[in-house]
């Protein structure tokens, strides 16, 4: 439930572990939690990002949106909200960014524990026309000609643009975080295979990709109703989302 008594804060994770929505203290909306990011403060009296929600002490919410972190340090509203000096870093919206790309990173390896990937071309190819990816990857800096003829091949195999069930592409990754994940080099593409360690991975991905392209309070929201792990566009969509899109 949200407090009424205070808005701005939550009593901590174990005093509100069924509070689904809550209140963005920059933008004033109220917003389920998913779309949102949940700031604490650490002993040291600094502002750092709780994205698992499990950190103790009370928290700030703000938007899953890098402006509005950007925001919520510029114009000091982690020190009204929890009514006490504290030291937001300038830098808090790259560090917020830096870590939801590592906890991605950190669930694909937890994908590759469970062996529900499989890397490189020809097998991400195999395990789309054979049926058994429920996903492509394809790192952000790839060559544009071998994610096209993927994608290609996944438009005409499980994704057609437009379908209300649309094939998940996700390009919010690196070749280089793709290398750490999986523990290889160059990797450009994957397919994840059927299993609870994927789904884990989707989420992850989709919450940054919300934190880069939500710009304002407007599309934050757009980027909630509309899942942006979706289908299949081109590739330049997929470098300007970090998701292909249906």
């Amino acid at each position: 439930m949200l407090s009424l008594a205070d808005p701005d804060l939550d009593n901590g994770p174990r005093t509100d572990r069924s509070a689904t929505m809550r209140m963005c203290a920059v933008t004033r909306q109220v917003r389920p939690i998913d779309e949102l990011i949940r700031f604490v403060v650490a002993p040291s009296g600094e502002v750092i990002p709780d994205l698992k929600r499990k950190l103790p002490g009370r928290g700030v919410w703000i938007s899953a949106s890098r402006r509005a972190v950007a925001e919520a340090v510029r114009r000091n509203h982690f020190g009204r909200a929890f009514k006490r000096a504290v030291r937001a870093a300038p830098e808090l919206a790259d560090v917020t960014e830096a870590r939801l790309a590592a906890g991605a990173t950190d669930a694909l390896a937890m994908v590759v524990k469970a062996g529900q990937v499989v890397c490189g071309f020809s097998k991400v190819e195999g395990a789309v026309l054979g049926h058994l990816a429920v996903a492509v990857i394809h790192a952000s800096d790839g060559a544009p000609d071998g994610i096209r003829k993927l994608d290609a091949i996944i438009r005409q195999n499980v994704g057609i643009k437009g379908d209300s069930n649309p094939f998940p592409v996700v390009t919010a990754l690196t070749s280089e975080q793709l290398d750490l994940a999986l523990g290889r080099s160059n990797v450009i593409h994957a397919a994840l295979l059927a299993g609870p360690a994927g789904r884990t991975f989707l989420s992850r991905c989709q919450l940054l990709v919300r934190y880069r392209m939500a710009e304002d309070d407007k599309t934050a929201g757009n980027a909630a109703r509309n899942s942006p792990i979706k289908g299949c566009a081109d590739a330049h969509d997929a470098t300007r989302l970090g998701l292909l899109n249906g």
